[in-house]
Protein backbone atom coordinates (compact mmCIF):
# COMPACT_ATOMS: atom_id res chain seq x y z
CA UNK A 1 0.00 0.00 0.00
CA UNK A 2 1.42 3.34 -1.02
CA UNK A 3 2.18 5.86 1.69
CA UNK A 4 0.17 9.05 1.82
CA UNK A 5 2.05 12.12 0.64
CA UNK A 6 3.38 14.34 3.37
CA UNK A 7 1.96 17.86 3.12
CA UNK A 8 3.92 20.66 4.74
CA UNK A 9 1.92 23.01 6.93
CA UNK A 10 3.92 25.99 5.80
CA UNK A 11 5.58 26.54 2.44
CA UNK A 12 8.57 28.81 3.11
CA UNK A 13 8.88 29.86 -0.52
CA UNK A 14 6.24 31.80 -2.36
CA UNK A 15 5.06 30.07 -5.59
CA UNK A 16 7.41 31.25 -8.33
CA UNK A 17 9.98 32.73 -5.93
CA UNK A 18 12.38 29.81 -6.38
CA UNK A 19 12.21 30.18 -10.16
CA UNK A 20 12.85 33.93 -9.94
CA UNK A 21 15.77 33.32 -7.62
CA UNK A 22 17.27 30.87 -10.09
CA UNK A 23 16.70 33.35 -12.93
CA UNK A 24 18.40 36.19 -11.03
CA UNK A 25 21.36 33.98 -10.10
CA UNK A 26 21.58 32.60 -13.64
CA UNK A 27 21.63 36.13 -15.06
CA UNK A 28 24.47 37.06 -12.69
CA UNK A 29 26.45 33.96 -13.73
CA UNK A 30 25.79 34.77 -17.40
CA UNK A 31 27.14 38.31 -16.92
CA UNK A 32 30.26 36.91 -15.26
CA UNK A 33 30.77 34.44 -18.12
CA UNK A 34 30.16 37.23 -20.66
CA UNK A 35 32.71 39.45 -18.92
CA UNK A 36 35.40 36.76 -18.97
CA UNK A 37 34.69 35.91 -22.60
CA UNK A 38 34.79 39.53 -23.83
CA UNK A 39 37.93 40.20 -21.82
CA UNK A 40 39.67 37.32 -23.56
CA UNK A 41 38.65 38.36 -27.10
CA UNK A 42 38.72 42.15 -26.69
CA UNK A 43 42.30 42.57 -28.11
CA UNK A 44 41.17 40.93 -31.34
CA UNK A 45 37.78 42.59 -31.48
CA UNK A 46 37.91 46.08 -29.92
CA UNK A 47 34.15 46.62 -30.27
CA UNK A 48 33.69 43.94 -27.57
CA UNK A 49 34.76 46.65 -25.12
CA UNK A 50 31.17 47.88 -25.09
CA UNK A 51 29.90 44.41 -24.25
CA UNK A 52 32.59 43.96 -21.62
CA UNK A 53 31.61 47.29 -20.00
CA UNK A 54 27.99 46.19 -19.93
CA UNK A 55 28.81 42.77 -18.45
CA UNK A 56 31.26 44.18 -15.91
CA UNK A 57 28.85 46.80 -14.56
CA UNK A 58 25.96 44.34 -14.68
CA UNK A 59 28.00 41.85 -12.65
CA UNK A 60 28.81 44.53 -10.07
CA UNK A 61 25.16 45.66 -9.86
CA UNK A 62 23.91 42.07 -9.58
CA UNK A 63 26.41 41.26 -6.84
CA UNK A 64 25.52 44.42 -4.92
CA UNK A 65 21.79 43.69 -5.05
CA UNK A 66 22.38 40.02 -4.18
CA UNK A 67 24.31 41.15 -1.12
CA UNK A 68 21.59 43.64 -0.15
CA UNK A 69 18.74 41.13 -0.57
CA UNK A 70 20.60 38.36 1.21
CA UNK A 71 21.62 40.69 4.06
CA UNK A 72 17.95 41.27 4.85
CA UNK A 73 17.38 37.64 5.82
CA UNK A 74 20.76 36.04 6.58
CA UNK A 75 24.54 36.49 6.60
CA UNK A 76 25.89 36.44 3.00
CA UNK A 77 27.99 33.29 2.49
CA UNK A 78 27.52 32.59 6.20
CA UNK A 79 29.98 35.33 7.15
CA UNK A 80 29.03 37.42 10.23
CA UNK A 81 29.38 40.71 8.39
CA UNK A 82 28.12 43.68 10.43
CA UNK A 83 24.60 44.94 9.61
CA UNK A 84 23.54 41.72 7.86
CA UNK A 85 20.77 39.25 8.81
CA UNK A 86 18.80 42.39 9.59
CA UNK A 87 15.35 40.84 9.97
CA UNK A 88 16.31 37.91 12.27
CA UNK A 89 18.37 40.23 14.50
CA UNK A 90 15.56 42.78 14.77
CA UNK A 91 12.51 40.53 14.90
CA UNK A 92 11.49 41.78 18.36
CA UNK A 93 11.63 45.38 17.19
CA UNK A 94 9.69 44.43 14.05
CA UNK A 95 6.98 42.83 16.19
CA UNK A 96 6.72 45.91 18.37
CA UNK A 97 6.59 48.18 15.31
CA UNK A 98 3.87 46.04 13.74
CA UNK A 99 1.90 46.05 16.98
CA UNK A 100 2.24 49.84 17.27
CA UNK A 101 1.10 50.24 13.66
CA UNK A 102 -2.01 48.14 14.33
CA UNK A 103 -2.77 50.05 17.49
CA UNK A 104 -2.30 53.54 16.04
CA UNK A 105 -4.15 52.87 12.78
CA UNK A 106 -6.81 50.30 13.66
CA UNK A 107 -7.27 49.77 17.40
CA UNK A 108 -7.80 53.25 18.82
CA UNK A 109 -11.46 53.90 19.60
CA UNK A 110 -11.54 57.32 17.93
CA UNK A 111 -9.84 55.96 14.79
CA UNK A 112 -12.23 53.00 14.61
CA UNK A 113 -15.26 55.26 15.05
CA UNK A 114 -14.00 57.66 12.37
CA UNK A 115 -13.36 54.84 9.88
CA UNK A 116 -16.73 53.22 10.55
CA UNK A 117 -18.57 56.51 10.11
CA UNK A 118 -18.44 55.93 6.35
CA UNK A 119 -19.47 52.26 6.54
CA UNK A 120 -23.19 51.52 6.27
CA UNK A 121 -23.41 48.13 7.97
CA UNK A 122 -27.18 48.29 8.35
CA UNK A 123 -27.74 48.81 4.62
CA UNK A 124 -25.37 45.92 3.80
CA UNK A 125 -27.23 43.69 6.25
CA UNK A 126 -30.53 44.80 4.71
CA UNK A 127 -29.37 43.91 1.20
CA UNK A 128 -28.16 40.53 2.41
CA UNK A 129 -31.43 39.75 4.19
CA UNK A 130 -33.60 40.98 1.33
CA UNK A 131 -31.82 39.01 -1.40
CA UNK A 132 -29.17 36.64 0.03
CA UNK A 133 -27.77 35.43 -3.30
CA UNK A 134 -24.33 34.78 -4.73
CA UNK A 135 -21.69 34.99 -2.01
CA UNK A 136 -24.47 35.46 0.53
CA UNK A 137 -25.83 32.01 -0.28
CA UNK A 138 -22.44 30.42 0.36
CA UNK A 139 -22.03 32.33 3.62
CA UNK A 140 -25.52 31.32 4.74
CA UNK A 141 -24.92 27.65 3.93
CA UNK A 142 -21.58 27.65 5.73
CA UNK A 143 -23.00 29.39 8.80
CA UNK A 144 -25.99 27.03 8.80
CA UNK A 145 -23.78 23.95 8.76
CA UNK A 146 -21.69 25.38 11.59
CA UNK A 147 -24.79 26.10 13.70
CA UNK A 148 -26.20 22.61 13.07
CA UNK A 149 -22.87 20.94 13.94
CA UNK A 150 -22.60 22.97 17.15
CA UNK A 151 -26.11 22.10 18.34
CA UNK A 152 -25.66 18.43 17.45
CA UNK A 153 -22.19 18.19 18.96
CA UNK A 154 -22.91 19.80 22.32
CA UNK A 155 -24.05 17.71 25.26
CA UNK A 156 -27.83 17.82 24.88
CA UNK A 157 -28.65 17.08 28.51
CA UNK A 158 -26.15 19.56 29.88
CA UNK A 159 -27.01 22.28 27.38
CA UNK A 160 -30.73 21.73 27.97
CA UNK A 161 -30.14 22.05 31.70
CA UNK A 162 -28.25 25.29 31.15
CA UNK A 163 -31.04 26.71 28.98
CA UNK A 164 -33.76 25.59 31.40
CA UNK A 165 -31.82 26.95 34.35
CA UNK A 166 -31.29 30.27 32.58
CA UNK A 167 -35.00 30.61 31.78
CA UNK A 168 -36.08 29.61 35.29
CA UNK A 169 -33.53 31.91 36.89
CA UNK A 170 -34.63 34.80 34.72
CA UNK A 171 -38.29 34.22 35.57
CA UNK A 172 -37.52 33.92 39.29
CA UNK A 173 -35.59 37.20 39.33
CA UNK A 174 -38.26 39.00 37.30
CA UNK A 175 -41.26 40.55 39.09
CA UNK A 176 -44.13 39.59 36.82
CA UNK A 177 -46.95 41.36 38.69
CA UNK A 178 -46.33 44.87 37.30
CA UNK A 179 -45.91 43.42 33.80
CA UNK A 180 -49.20 41.54 34.05
CA UNK A 181 -50.94 44.61 35.48
CA UNK A 182 -49.59 46.88 32.76
CA UNK A 183 -50.53 44.40 30.03
CA UNK A 184 -54.07 44.03 31.43
CA UNK A 185 -54.49 47.81 31.77
CA UNK A 186 -53.31 48.35 28.19
CA UNK A 187 -55.71 45.67 26.95
CA UNK A 188 -58.62 47.33 28.78
CA UNK A 189 -57.72 50.80 27.47
CA UNK A 190 -57.58 49.48 23.89
CA UNK A 191 -60.69 47.30 24.47
CA UNK A 192 -58.69 44.19 23.65
CA UNK A 193 -60.21 42.57 26.74
CA UNK A 194 -63.66 42.43 25.15
CA UNK A 195 -63.05 39.22 23.12
CA UNK A 196 -61.59 37.61 26.24
CA UNK A 197 -64.60 38.66 28.29
CA UNK A 198 -67.05 37.41 25.67
CA UNK A 199 -65.17 34.12 25.47
CA UNK A 200 -65.52 33.78 29.26
CA UNK A 201 -69.28 34.39 28.98
CA UNK A 202 -69.59 31.75 26.24
CA UNK A 203 -67.62 29.35 28.41
CA UNK A 204 -70.05 30.00 31.27
CA UNK A 205 -72.97 29.21 28.94
CA UNK A 206 -71.38 25.95 27.79
CA UNK A 207 -70.53 25.02 31.38
CA UNK A 208 -74.15 25.65 32.36
CA UNK A 209 -75.42 23.39 29.58
CA UNK A 210 -72.91 20.68 30.44
CA UNK A 211 -73.73 20.75 34.19
CA UNK A 212 -77.51 21.32 34.05
CA UNK A 213 -78.25 17.90 35.54
CA UNK A 214 -75.76 18.57 38.37
CA UNK A 215 -77.53 21.86 39.22
CA UNK A 216 -80.92 20.14 39.24
CA UNK A 217 -79.62 17.37 41.53
CA UNK A 218 -78.17 19.95 43.94
CA UNK A 219 -81.51 21.80 44.14
CA UNK A 220 -83.40 18.55 44.64
CA UNK A 221 -81.09 17.42 47.45
CA UNK A 222 -81.28 20.72 49.29
CA UNK A 223 -85.06 21.19 48.95
CA UNK A 224 -87.10 20.33 52.05
CA UNK A 225 -89.90 17.76 52.11
CA UNK A 226 -92.59 20.39 51.70
CA UNK A 227 -91.20 21.57 48.34
CA UNK A 228 -90.72 18.00 47.22
CA UNK A 229 -94.25 17.07 48.28
CA UNK A 230 -95.69 19.98 46.32
CA UNK A 231 -93.38 19.29 43.31
CA UNK A 232 -91.89 22.76 43.59
CA UNK A 233 -88.29 21.51 43.61
CA UNK A 234 -88.47 20.78 39.89
CA UNK A 235 -89.95 24.19 39.17
CA UNK A 236 -87.27 25.82 41.33
CA UNK A 237 -84.44 24.05 39.49
CA UNK A 238 -86.03 24.97 36.15
CA UNK A 239 -86.21 28.59 37.23
CA UNK A 240 -82.57 28.63 38.38
CA UNK A 241 -81.30 27.02 35.16
CA UNK A 242 -83.39 29.26 32.92
CA UNK A 243 -82.38 32.33 34.93
CA UNK A 244 -78.69 31.54 34.59
CA UNK A 245 -79.10 30.80 30.89
CA UNK A 246 -80.92 34.08 30.36
CA UNK A 247 -78.17 35.90 32.30
CA UNK A 248 -75.43 34.52 30.07
CA UNK A 249 -77.36 35.40 26.91
CA UNK A 250 -78.00 38.96 28.08
CA UNK A 251 -74.39 39.42 29.16
CA UNK A 252 -73.20 38.21 25.76
CA UNK A 253 -75.49 40.52 23.79
CA UNK A 254 -75.66 43.64 25.97
CA UNK A 255 -72.31 45.45 26.54
CA UNK A 256 -74.00 47.65 29.16
CA UNK A 257 -75.29 44.75 31.24
CA UNK A 258 -74.70 45.47 34.98
CA UNK A 259 -73.03 42.12 35.67
CA UNK A 260 -70.76 42.56 32.67
CA UNK A 261 -69.86 46.06 33.84
CA UNK A 262 -69.08 44.65 37.27
CA UNK A 263 -66.74 42.12 35.63
CA UNK A 264 -64.98 44.90 33.71
CA UNK A 265 -64.62 46.95 36.88
CA UNK A 266 -63.14 43.90 38.62
CA UNK A 267 -60.61 43.49 35.78
CA UNK A 268 -59.66 47.17 36.00
CA UNK A 269 -59.24 46.88 39.76
CA UNK A 270 -57.10 43.77 39.32
CA UNK A 271 -54.87 45.60 36.81
CA UNK A 272 -54.40 48.43 39.30
CA UNK A 273 -53.77 46.07 42.24
CA UNK A 274 -51.15 44.13 40.27
CA UNK A 275 -49.19 47.33 39.77
CA UNK A 276 -49.73 49.13 43.08
CA UNK A 277 -50.97 46.82 45.84
CA UNK A 278 -48.16 45.00 47.71
CA UNK A 279 -50.44 42.22 48.95
CA UNK A 280 -51.63 41.33 45.45
CA UNK A 281 -48.11 41.49 44.04
CA UNK A 282 -46.82 39.25 46.82
CA UNK A 283 -49.54 36.65 46.15
CA UNK A 284 -48.80 36.63 42.43
CA UNK A 285 -45.04 36.25 43.01
CA UNK A 286 -45.69 33.38 45.44
CA UNK A 287 -47.88 31.70 42.83
CA UNK A 288 -45.13 32.20 40.24
CA UNK A 289 -42.47 30.61 42.47
CA UNK A 290 -44.75 27.70 43.25
CA UNK A 291 -45.47 27.22 39.56
CA UNK A 292 -41.78 27.24 38.64
CA UNK A 293 -41.05 24.68 41.35
CA UNK A 294 -43.69 22.34 39.92
CA UNK A 295 -42.24 19.29 38.19
CA UNK A 296 -44.70 19.61 35.32
CA UNK A 297 -43.31 23.03 34.46
CA UNK A 298 -39.80 21.57 34.38
CA UNK A 299 -40.96 18.86 31.99
CA UNK A 300 -42.67 21.50 29.85
CA UNK A 301 -39.43 23.50 29.68
CA UNK A 302 -37.55 20.33 28.68
CA UNK A 303 -40.05 19.69 25.91
CA UNK A 304 -39.84 23.31 24.81
CA UNK A 305 -36.03 23.11 24.63
CA UNK A 306 -36.08 19.85 22.65
CA UNK A 307 -38.56 21.21 20.12
CA UNK A 308 -36.57 24.43 19.76
CA UNK A 309 -33.29 22.55 19.33
CA UNK A 310 -34.78 20.22 16.72
CA UNK A 311 -36.28 23.18 14.86
CA UNK A 312 -32.93 24.99 14.83
CA UNK A 313 -31.06 21.92 13.54
CA UNK A 314 -33.74 21.23 10.93
CA UNK A 315 -33.67 24.82 9.67
CA UNK A 316 -29.84 24.91 9.72
CA UNK A 317 -29.56 21.69 7.72
CA UNK A 318 -31.88 23.07 5.06
CA UNK A 319 -31.46 26.88 5.05
CA UNK A 320 -33.10 27.31 1.65
CA UNK A 321 -36.33 25.72 2.90
CA UNK A 322 -36.22 27.81 6.05
CA UNK A 323 -35.68 30.99 4.03
CA UNK A 324 -38.57 30.05 1.75
CA UNK A 325 -41.05 29.86 4.63
CA UNK A 326 -42.32 32.31 7.20
CA UNK A 327 -38.83 32.89 8.56
CA UNK A 328 -37.65 33.90 5.10
CA UNK A 329 -40.55 36.33 4.75
CA UNK A 330 -39.73 37.89 8.11
CA UNK A 331 -36.03 38.23 7.23
CA UNK A 332 -36.76 39.70 3.80
CA UNK A 333 -39.20 42.15 5.36
CA UNK A 334 -36.55 43.12 7.92
CA UNK A 335 -34.02 43.62 5.11
CA UNK A 336 -36.41 45.87 3.18
CA UNK A 337 -37.04 47.91 6.31
CA UNK A 338 -33.33 48.30 6.97
CA UNK A 339 -32.74 49.54 3.43
CA UNK A 340 -35.67 51.95 3.33
CA UNK A 341 -35.81 53.39 6.84
CA UNK A 342 -32.92 55.84 7.44
CA UNK A 343 -33.84 56.29 11.10
CA UNK A 344 -33.48 52.59 11.95
CA UNK A 345 -30.39 52.31 9.76
CA UNK A 346 -28.76 55.24 11.53
CA UNK A 347 -29.53 53.79 14.96
CA UNK A 348 -28.05 50.38 14.03
CA UNK A 349 -24.94 51.92 12.49
CA UNK A 350 -24.44 54.08 15.57
CA UNK A 351 -24.78 51.03 17.81
CA UNK A 352 -22.29 49.09 15.64
CA UNK A 353 -19.78 51.97 15.76
CA UNK A 354 -20.03 52.22 19.52
CA UNK A 355 -19.75 48.46 19.94
CA UNK A 356 -16.67 48.11 17.73
CA UNK A 357 -15.06 51.23 19.21
CA UNK A 358 -15.75 49.86 22.68
CA UNK A 359 -14.16 46.54 21.75
CA UNK A 360 -11.13 48.38 20.40
CA UNK A 361 -10.84 50.38 23.60
CA UNK A 362 -11.29 47.31 25.81
CA UNK A 363 -9.31 44.72 23.89
CA UNK A 364 -6.98 46.75 21.64
CA UNK A 365 -4.14 46.53 24.13
CA UNK A 366 -4.55 42.76 24.40
CA UNK A 367 -4.48 42.38 20.61
CA UNK A 368 -1.35 44.52 20.34
CA UNK A 369 0.31 42.51 23.09
CA UNK A 370 -0.67 39.26 21.36
CA UNK A 371 0.89 40.38 18.05
CA UNK A 372 4.07 41.57 19.72
CA UNK A 373 4.49 38.42 21.82
CA UNK A 374 3.69 36.15 18.87
CA UNK A 375 6.40 37.72 16.70
CA UNK A 376 8.81 37.71 19.64
CA UNK A 377 8.14 33.99 20.14
CA UNK A 378 9.03 33.11 16.54
CA UNK A 379 12.55 31.85 15.95
CA UNK A 380 14.77 33.54 13.38
CA UNK A 381 14.21 30.83 10.78
CA UNK A 382 10.42 31.10 11.03
CA UNK A 383 10.21 34.87 10.65
CA UNK A 384 12.79 34.80 7.83
CA UNK A 385 10.80 32.15 5.98
CA UNK A 386 7.49 33.97 6.44
CA UNK A 387 8.77 37.33 5.22
CA UNK A 388 10.74 35.79 2.38
CA UNK A 389 7.60 33.91 1.35
CA UNK A 390 5.67 37.17 1.23
CA UNK A 391 8.18 39.32 -0.70
CA UNK A 392 10.76 36.88 -2.08
CA UNK A 393 9.55 37.05 -5.69
CA UNK A 394 9.70 40.86 -5.75
CA UNK A 395 13.17 40.83 -4.18
CA UNK A 396 14.45 38.60 -6.95
CA UNK A 397 13.08 41.10 -9.47
CA UNK A 398 15.20 43.72 -7.67
CA UNK A 399 18.28 41.58 -8.31
CA UNK A 400 17.41 41.21 -12.01
CA UNK A 401 16.69 44.93 -12.36
CA UNK A 402 19.93 45.78 -10.56
CA UNK A 403 21.91 43.58 -12.96
CA UNK A 404 20.36 45.13 -16.06
CA UNK A 405 20.47 48.72 -14.78
CA UNK A 406 24.09 48.24 -13.72
CA UNK A 407 24.93 47.04 -17.22
CA UNK A 408 23.31 50.10 -18.81
CA UNK A 409 25.22 52.39 -16.44
CA UNK A 410 28.43 50.61 -17.44
CA UNK A 411 27.70 51.27 -21.12
CA UNK A 412 27.05 54.96 -20.37
CA UNK A 413 30.32 55.23 -18.44
CA UNK A 414 32.19 53.50 -21.23
CA UNK A 415 30.73 55.92 -23.75
CA UNK A 416 31.78 58.90 -21.61
CA UNK A 417 35.26 57.45 -21.30
CA UNK A 418 35.48 57.03 -25.09
CA UNK A 419 34.66 60.69 -25.79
Amino acid sequence: MSAAPVVSRFNPVQPGAAGMKAAATGLLVAMAALFLTTRAFEPAYPWLGWVKAFAEAAMVGGLADWFAVTALFRHPLGLPIPHTAIIPRNKDRIGEALASFLKENFLIASVVARRMRHIDLAAAAGRFLRAPEGEGTRIRHGASRLIADIFEGLDDERLGGIVKGAISGRLKSMEVSPLLGHALASAINDERHVPMLEAAIRWMARALDANESLIRDMVKKRANWVLKLAGLDTKLSDAIVEGLRKLTVEMGTDPAHPVRQKMEQALAQLANDLQTKPETRARVEAMKDELLANRSVGLWLDTLWQKGREAIIRAARNPDAAMAGKLGEVLRSAGTTLESDPRIRGAINQFARRAVAGMAASYGGSIVKLVSETVRGWDARTITARLESAVGRDLQYIRINGTLVGGLVGVVLHALDAI
